[in-house]
């Protein structure tokens, strides 16, 4: 079996055109992978364009603050990426005098570029033979050549970044690269592969020995953490009350309002009992304006139950005043949220009872 040139055949006919398939520019290629190492192409490619418009230089993303960074990336989720490729921009132009290595050994040790990402900018940028290898690529691998070893393992890591070296196309490894890329997102995909007319069918080890849904081969399955949040939505007149996520658990250096984490749902009528509603507004008077339904939230190994409760208060705590900063409501989306406040935010309840603005303080 010819692999490299049955695969770059098939790419020729059933390539994406992506818009930085159109550049060499390592920064924006670097961008691109990030934005598309966890989301899909139709959700990431604005996403991409308004990153790019935002911040058109990797001097510009550098030169950002951490706060505009992820107010563009706001929506995405996995924002740990945005804040590994802030710190990586950083320690370019601090270290590299802005320029990206081109060698994939000297991209690697950039804190915030992993092997993936290392291989995809060597490789598109600048035609290096290393292999860009993500889920995609270890699906096909294990499919075709019946490679039964765990991708997350170390052992695993090592096997198919060693096969997809010796199968590479040394001379157009930008090429191979994407063909397989694309390959995995629109032939060999996860679920209901399309083996009827796959060019690999006659060599393909899980298509003969039916084990498509057996390979690759998957770790142990982890079982969703529950936990449920209560956000206070503080109305004091045009103002409410938000504070950064510093944490290191989801949603880290994101805005929120303040909030009440239980390990079993609160009933609303029991609010007024909680430990935590009781540290957070003291001895003071709150109105109570609106209780929304459970909302389900889910995360990747994680289901977030949350309400939110709308109040109003008429002077301030002092918790409130210590732990949070006061913001006028309008400008709520100046601040980067997590999508599921976002998304609440943006409901008729959020609009009527918490942003606007008849009861001037």
């Amino acid at each position: 079996m010819d692999f490299k040139s049955i695969l770059v055949s098939w790419y020729l006919e059933n390539r994406r055109d992506l818009p930085w398939r159109h550049t060499k520019n390592p920064y924006y290629i670097w961008v691109s992978e990030v934005i598309l190492q966890q989301t899909r192409v139709a959700q990431g490619l604005s996403y991409y364009q308004q990153f790019i418009k935002s911040f058109p230089t990797i001097t510009a993303l550098a030169a950002a603050h951490e706060d505009s960074v992820l107010k563009v990336w706001q929506g995405l989720g996995y924002y740990t990426r945005a804040r590994n490729l802030h710190k990586a921009a950083k320690l370019i132009v601090n270290q590299h005098d802005g320029n990206i290595p081109e060698e994939y050994n000297e991209l690697i040790k950039i804190k915030g570029i992993g092997a993936y990402s290392a291989g995809a900018i060597a490789s598109f940028a600048f035609k290096k033979a290393v292999p860009a290898i993500d889920g995609n690529v270890y699906r096909i691998i294990a499919r075709i050549f019946g490679v039964f070893s765990l991708p997350t393992s170390a052992q695993g890591k090592r096997e198919f970044f060693q096969i997809v070296t010796d199968l590479m196309d040394k001379k157009s490894p930008d090429t191979f690269n994407q063909a397989l890329l694309d390959f995995g997102a629109l032939q060999c995909v996860p679920k209901s592969p399309k083996c009827g007319d796959c060019p690999f069918q006659q060599y393909c080890y899980a298509y003969r020995n039916n084990m498509i849904d057996s390979l690759p081969v998957k770790g142990k399955k982890l079982v969703p953490r529950h936990r449920y949040f209560t956000y206070l939505l503080i109305r004091y007149g045009y103002y409410t009350f938000i504070y950064k996520r510093q944490s290191k658990d989801i949603w880290h250096s994101l805005y929120e309002f303040p909030l009440i984490e239980t390990d079993k749902e609160v009933e609303p009528i029991e609010l007024h009992k909680n430990d935590q509603w009781n540290e957070w507004f003291g001895c003071e008077k709150v109105t109570i304006n609106y209780i929304s339904d459970e909302f389900k939230h889910l995360l990747s190994h994680q289901t977030l139950h949350t309400r939110f409760v709308i109040v109003k208060i008429d002077s301030i705590p002092p918790k409130l005043t210590s732990e949070c900063t006061m913001v006028p409501t309008t400008e709520i989306d100046n601040y980067s949220t997590p999508k599921l406040i976002d998304n609440f935010l943006a409901a008729e309840p959020a609009t009527k009872y918490f942003l606007s603005t008849h009861d001037k303080k």
